[in-house]
């Protein structure tokens, strides 16, 4: 996939995958992974970056937690309200640019 591509829709990604209930970096990634069918793949250095952007907007809230499976603490992501919105807002900008490249060709 084209990076510019990937990296436009980031939020979006992370948002849809949130939309399912609350998950944790590395079960954001997997879900990205197996959703897409092993064609996008988020890495740490790109993940969370978004992921704190997201909080610092208001979207996602984090709470850090023991993980079920032990270890440290991680923190968990849940989609807020405001979140949704963002969501369906950029849902609906994302289908009117398709259907507009769909035209095109």
């Amino acid at each position: 996939m084209e990076a510019n591509l990937f990296k436009g829709n980031l939020d979006l990604i992370v948002l849809s995958v949130l939309e399912g209930g609350e998950r944790y970096g590395l079960e954001i990634g997997k879900e990205v992974d197996a959703r897409s069918g092993g064609h996008l793949t988020l890495n740490a250095g790109s993940l969370y970056p978004a992921l704190h952007r997201l909080e610092r907007s208001g979207w996602v809230v984090a709470d850090e937690r023991q993980p079920p499976r032990g270890g440290p603490p991680v923190r968990y992501y849940t989609l807020t309200s405001a979140g949704r919105a963002e969501l369906a807002r950029r849902r609906a900008a994302y289908q009117d640019f398709d259907r507009a490249l769909r035209a095109l060709w």
